[in-house]
């Protein structure tokens, strides 16, 4: 098993649901409520270093349920590792998951666009708006839901 998803597993052990080794790749599913938590301890633990956050993506799996999830991809220097991790989200209709733009700076960029396309809120983010489109676009173009032509 992947070092870091060992260390999650011990540090946090109520919060890891799941941890996927696919064609080397680690992910590991957490629970939404500690997510910053888990991103500064994977952040500052000496063995693993993640200090980069490389994407946060938004998901939507509609008509699944839960629906929404949001993806972060670490990557250690240190030791030239990746891992992403998961968390779905608890609400179908209106998303949300704290903000981890105070644990990396880059995560400023990557939440705004969430909220943007998929209108996933992160909260405590210290200046969410639009950053793609108008702020007086209506929807967000990335859920399924949207109308492929646009409005």
């Amino acid at each position: 098993m992947h070092k870091a998803a060992e260390l999650l597993k011990k540090q946090f052990p109520g919060e890891v649901v799941e941890v996927i080794v696919h064609r080397g790749d680690t992910t590991v599913v957490v629970k939404p409520g500690r997510i910053r938590e888990i991103c500064l301890f994977l952040r500052d633990q000496p063995e693993v270093s993640f200090k980069y956050l490389s994407m946060i993506a938004g998901i939507d799996y509609a008509p699944q349920s839960p629906r929404f999830a949001v993806a972060y991809n670490l990557y250690s220097h240190k030791n030239h590792d990746r891992l992403t991790l998961k968390a779905y989200l608890e609400s179908d209709t209106a998303p949300a998951i704290d903000s981890v733009a105070g644990v990396f700076a880059t995560a400023d960029w990557h939440e705004r666009e969430a909220y943007d396309l998929f209108g996933i809120k992160f909260r405590g983010h210290p200046d969410l708006r639009r950053i793609l489109l108008p702020q007086d676009w209506k929807g967000y173009p990335l859920r399924k839901e949207y109308p492929q032509r646009g409005q």
